[in-house]
């Protein structure tokens, strides 16, 4: 099976390097890697146009939208493998990642998506704790995920990673990531919405924590700079979140859940109770997560109606 890895970039030259320093050391060579480089980034396509000692199948698609789902659909379209495998430019697949990636498809013709563990270094130090507990969608809509902590044997899961996940072309078919994901970056969530419709036309995700790639967590050119607060990506993060919920959950859940994230939520995205639990830690910062959650909240709401409104 032809394999294809499809690599999103923007303003990460470096980090660009080391991973395609990863994929030419592969066990099983890659048939095709495509990198998606957004029109006004100069640094990249300086580097990719001074590129000359790796050799590597490589194939470069210009996108003009901000946003990871921008390039990832750009890239999509350009895919000839059997196999898709998308990571990061910040990240660095171990040498068997994709000879592992097509044993499994090969062995599985049920199989539609398969992730693993990104194991994440913050400068030089391993984030190493472990999760048994990976990539689940709890009956209420809590969202589980620690790909980056996953441990024990392979498993089927609902949700994947965008650092680490791969898909069987013929399993995708016209499916796209969704245009809707607010965010100009990152877009946090937006694999979500692509594994549940996967899974729910029958295919089978799977989690194997062997299936590998080191990730160094790079600056983002966004309004999502991971773990500082911005009110606008918090906003975003929250509405991506809703909004996928809503539309694969059966509708009973949808109410338990719409309940549950206004009351309860989680730390990422603050319902009352989680308010109350950040409090005294966090004073003002605790109600300006509350705020920007509910509002995620009720866009993301608003969005979904609008799009059964339009249907």
């Amino acid at each position: 099976m032809r394999n294809t890895v499809l690599i999103p970039t923007y303003r990460r030259p470096q980090d660009l390097s080391r991973c395609l320093l990863a994929l030419q050391e592969q066990t099983k060579p890659v048939d095709q890697v495509i990198v998606v480089v957004r029109d006004t980034d100069a640094e990249t396509w300086q580097f990719l146009a001074q590129l000359n000692a790796l050799n590597l199948p490589l194939h470069t698609v210009k996108v003009t939208q901000p946003g990871v789902v921008a390039a990832l659909n750009a890239g999509l379209a350009a895919v000839e493998g059997d196999i898709v495998s998308i990571t990061d430019d910040d990240a660095a697949p171990h040498p068997d990642w994709l000879e592992r990636i097509a044993a499994y498809f090969i062995c599985d013709s049920r199989l539609g998506g398969l992730g693993g563990r990104d194991w994440i270094y913050h400068d030089s130090k391993l984030e190493d704790e472990s999760r048994p507990v990976v990539g689940q969608l709890q009956w209420f809509g809590r969202v589980i995920g620690n790909h980056h902590l996953g441990v024990g044997e392979p498993r089927e899961v609902d949700i994947l990673k965008g650092v680490n996940m791969s898909f069987r072309k013929e399993a995708i078919g016209q499916l796209r990531f969704d245009e809707r994901m607010r965010g100009t970056g990152a877009q946090v969530h937006f694999e979500m919405a692509f594994t549940l419709t996967l899974k729910r036309a029958g295919w089978k995700i799977i989690y194997d924590p062997n299936v590998a790639v080191d990730h160094y967590p790079a600056q983002r050119f966004d309004e999502d700079q991971r773990n500082n607060f911005n009110e606008i990506a918090f906003i975003n993060l929250v509405h991506n979140e809703t909004l996928v919920l809503l539309e694969h959950l059966p509708f009973i859940r949808r109410i338990v859940f719409l309940f549950w994230a206004v009351f309860v939520g989680t730390c990422d995205s603050l319902g009352f109770v989680q308010w109350l639990r950040f409090l005294p830690s966090q004073g003002q910062l605790a109600g300006k997560k509350l705020l920007a959650s509910w509002r995620g909240r009720w866009q993301g709401y608003k969005q979904f109606v609008m799009t059964l409104v339009r249907s």
